[in-house]
C-alpha cells in the first residue's frame, strides 16, 4: 500500500521495539502524521535519541518513549499496565522486537530469550492491549514477522530450546509460533481487532550488535546488494493502520497475500500453543512497573 495514504484522524500507535529500524522508522512517520506514538524498547539511550529526532523532525506528535525489557513477561505486563492506564483506546500495536542470540541466553524468569523477546512479548501485548484496541473503531495489530516461510517448528517437547538450541532454530521457532498467534488471535469470537501477519522481506534494518564481526560483515553486504530500503518495507504498513483489513486475519509474505490454508497457520496447532503459553504465563508472577525514560 502506498506511503500517501492519510489517516482521516491521529491515531494512537504503540510500537514494540520502536527504537531500532523499521520500528523507528515506523514511529518517526506516524508522529510526524499526527500520530500518539508510544515506543517500547530496553535501550534508554535509543530511546532519548528517538523523541529528540521526532522533535527535530518538528513531529506533529511528540514520541513518547517507555522503557521496558521486552524479553521479561513481568517487564512487559507492567508496560501494558502503564499504557492502559493512561490511554482508553489503543487504535494500533505494531509488534517489531526481536534480537539474534548466538548463544542460549535464559532470562531471569527461566525462558530462552528469543521465545520470549520475538513471541511471548507479542502475545502479552496483543492480548493485554486487547481492551485498548476494542474501544477503536479502527483497532488492528500488525505482528512482523516471517509468516509464508514454511521453514523451522514449534518444538512442542521443547520450547524453551534447552535440548537443542541454536540461533537459526530459535528464530524459527518464534516465527512460527508468532505465525499460530496470529491465527488464534483473530480466532476469538466476537472480535472487532484486526490481525496482520507481515513479512517484509530482507530489509536494512535491525541491531546487528549481538552478532559476531565476520557475521555483521557479511549481513551488511549482503544488504547493500538486495535488501529493500526501510521507507519500502513500512509503506503497507501505514495502510493496515490507516485502514486496516476487512477480514479477521490477512497474512502478507513480501506484498503478496499468504493462503491461510498454510500448514504454518493450522488452527489446531494455533489452538494448542495458545493452550501452552497461558500455561507458561500463568506460572510467572507479576512484578513492579518499568523505569520511564
Amino acid at each position: 500500500m502506498p506511503d500517501l495514504i492519510r489517516p482521516s484522524r491521529p491515531r494512537v500507535v504503540v510500537i514494540s521495539g520502536g527504537t531500532d529500524g523499521m520500528g523507528r522508522a515506523l514511529a518517526l512517520a506516524r508522529a510526524e502524521r499526527g500520530d500518539t506514538v508510544i515506543a517500547l524498547g530496553s535501550n534508554p539511550g535509543k530511546g532519548r535519541r528517538l523523541v529528540e529526532d521526532g522533535a527535530a523532525r518538528r513531529a506533529r506528535s511528540p514520541i513518547e518513549f517507555i522503557r521496558t525489557d521486552l524479553s521479561s513477561v513481568a517487564a512487559t505486563r507492567a508496560a501494558i499496565g502503564d499504557i492502559a492506564a493512561r490511554y482508553p483506546t489503543v487504535d494500533a500495536l505494531a509488534l517489531f522486537a526481536n534480537r539474534q542470540a548466538p548463544k542460549r541466553i535464559a532470562t531471569a524468569e527461566g525462558l530462552e530469550q528469543t521465545f520470549a523477546l520475538y513471541y511471548l512479548s507479542r502475545q502479552l501485548l496483543s492480548h493485554g492491549l486487547a481492551p485498548q484496541l476494542r474501544r477503536s473503531d479502527t483497532g488492528v495489530i500488525v505482528n512482523v514477522a516471517g509468516v509464508g516461510t514454511t521453514r523451522g517448528a514449534v518444538h512442542w517437547d521443547d520450547l524453551q530450546l534447552e535440548r537443542g538450541y541454536g540461533m537459526v532454530t530459535a528464530q524459527l521457532q518464534a516465527g512460527r509460533a508468532n505465525d499460530l498467534l496470529g491465527v488464534a488471535f483473530a480466532a476469538q469470537p466476537d472480535n472487532p481487532i484486526r490481525y496482520v501477519l507481515y513479512h517484509p522481506g530482507f530489509t536494512r534494518s535491525g541491531d546487528l550488535s549481538p552478532l559476531a564481526a565476520p557475521m555483521r560483515v557479511i549481513i551488511r553486504a549482503a544488504a547493500r546488494l538486495s535488501a529493500r530500503p526501510v521507507g519500502e518495507s513500512i509503506a503497507p504498513i501505514h495502510g493496515f493502520v490507516d485502514a486496516p483489513p476487512v477480514a479477521p486475519l490477512t497474512a502478507i509474505d513480501r506484498d503478496k497475500p499468504v493462503p491461510l490454508t498454510l500448514d504454518t497457520l493450522d488452527p489446531a496447532d494455533a489452538r494448542r500453543l495458545d493452550e501452552a503459553t497461558r500455561t507458561l504465563l500463568a506460572a510467572i508472577p507479576a512484578e513492579s512497573a518499568p523505569r520511564r525514560a
